[in-house]
């Protein structure tokens, strides 16, 4: 068991990270799109001219810990809650990115599962090398 790591081997969840704070009305975010599964709203700190995160309602550090364990209601929930999204926001029209990161390698700045959601202009690649 690494120092990040529950007893269940899983990473910890820490329920005064900013997204569940979010979720528990303690800090207000604009809103775009909630449903029993998963709460859309607009990031705080854009990186592209419409940047949107959708985060499952549960308490999920990482998306292996979700696939594992979420009930299948909310995993379908969660994943229809980000289509839902990007077409009632019209992004399928030109296109648009999705990103999830996960754990310190890729960056990932609140310990709550989330997918950012990009549009609004060409993206370039994924990576830069």
């Amino acid at each position: 068991m690494t120092p990040k790591q529950g007893v269940s081997g899983k990473p910890p969840y820490d329920d005064n990270n900013i997204f569940a704070k979010i979720l528990r009305g303690d800090i207000p975010c604009r809103k775009v799109y909630e449903d029993e599964f998963a709460l859309a709203f607009h990031d705080i700190n854009p990186q592209a001219p419409h940047h949107i995160l959708v985060i499952p309602k549960g308490r999920y550090v990482a998306f292996a810990d979700f696939a594992a364990t979420a009930p299948e209601a909310e995993i379908t929930g969660f994943i229809r809650a980000i289509g839902h999204v990007a077409h009632m926001l019209g992004f399928e029209d030109t296109g648009y990115r999705l990103l999830a990161n996960m754990g310190p390698d890729s960056h990932q700045e609140v310990p709550h599962l989330h997918v950012h959601l990009f549009a609004g202009r060409p993206l370039g690649p994924m990576l830069v090398t």
